[in-house]
Order: structure tokens, then sequence, then C-alpha cells
């Protein structure tokens, strides 16, 4: 980022891998409905691949960095979604060996870099979707879809109430739309 942002919501994964592409239809979503709807300002909305360089460099600078990417863990239930807050203080944990991201390192591994490097957001929010199907082709599947507008307001949301707890007030909760809050590996198994 070149210079300060509010709020960066990242959308990780491959278009052309079926449900990992939720993260970028969430933030493609979010971005048509910014044109019609105003979020607070220095809100801007960015896809990833998943490569931790990439994703350092567009959090960097940011007071809230939102990152939305699809999970796959060995008893999915599609469209389900996980948070992981930062400010929890529970940690994000790598993928047990022999399970791999899509995307090769992980966010665990972005995380740790980040801050090594002194780049890492001011508050971190994750979500992850848990997808079933990874192979090649383009558009994710109707339950994972059917996850995404609840998703896209719950991150409104967190924009919002970030934006007006700017100041030192602390933030206030959301309220709760049915989102699991839990911690997760990076593979996708719940904590």
């Amino acid at each position: 980022m070149e210079a300060f942002t509010a709020t960066a919501v990242i959308g990780v994964g491959n278009e052309f891998r079926r449900d990992d592409g939720v993260g970028r239809v969430v933030v493609g979503l979010l971005r048509d409905r910014a044109a019609q709807r105003q979020l607070p300002a220095y809100t801007v909305f960015a896809q990833c691949d998943g490569d931790p360089g990439r994703l350092i460099e567009l959090w960097d600078n940011t007071a809230l960095a939102i990152v939305v990417d699809a999970c796959f863990p060995p008893s999915a239930q599609p469209g389900r979604t996980h948070r992981w807050d930062a400010a929890t203080g529970d940690a994000l944990r790598t993928a047990a060996a022999g399970r791999h991201s899509t995307h090769g390192l992980g966010l665990p591994d972005a995380l740790r870099l980040g801050a090594v490097l002194g780049r890492s957001p001011g508050r971190l929010i994750v979500y992850a979707v848990e997808g079933m199907d990874r192979s090649m082709g383009v558009g994710i599947t109707p339950s994972v879809a059917r996850a995404v507008p609840r998703l896209v307001r719950r991150i409104e949301a967190d924009i919002e109430h970030h934006s007006a707890s700017q100041g030192g007030a602390r933030a206030r909760t959301a309220p709760h739309d049915g989102t699991r809050r839990t911690g997760f590996a990076a593979d996708g198994r719940s904590a």
C-alpha cells in the first residue's frame, strides 16, 4: 500500500479452482456494492493468489486487514464460514503435516514474516469459507455461493465497526449473523 489505508479487504484464492475462488467472489461483490453504498474512507479491495509477499504488500500500513479465503477440511460443510480475529490473541495455526493449502505457503507464514519485517496490519480478521470442490474450472458451487451474501454483509459491518471505533473507543462486537467464530488451521480444520 502506498499511504495509510484504513481498511484493506483481500480475497485470496484461485478463480480457476472452483470453490477456492470464493475470496475473489466476495471481494468482487464488495467492490460492486461499495460503488452503490458509501463505505468508510480509505477502504480498498484487492485480490491475491495467497503468496505471503503479496499479502504483506497488500496489508502493509493498514489499520484493518480482512482476508477472505476458502478452506477444505476433511468433513467439510460447504458454505460454513469461520471467523478468526487476531485481537482475540489466539494464534492462527499452520496446517498439519502432509496437508497443504492450494496457495503453497499459507496465511500463518505471511503473518510470521510480516511480524519479523514489521509489516503487519494493525488488526487482522480472517474469514475462511468451507468449500468442497477445488477441481479445475470456474464458478463456486451453490452451497458456497449461498454463504456469500451473508459474508459480504458481515464484512461491511466489520468495516463500519472498525471505522466507528477509530479515535480510541473500543469496537463493539458485531451482531451475530450465523458466522461461526472459531480458530482454524491453515488446512481448514476447526480449532
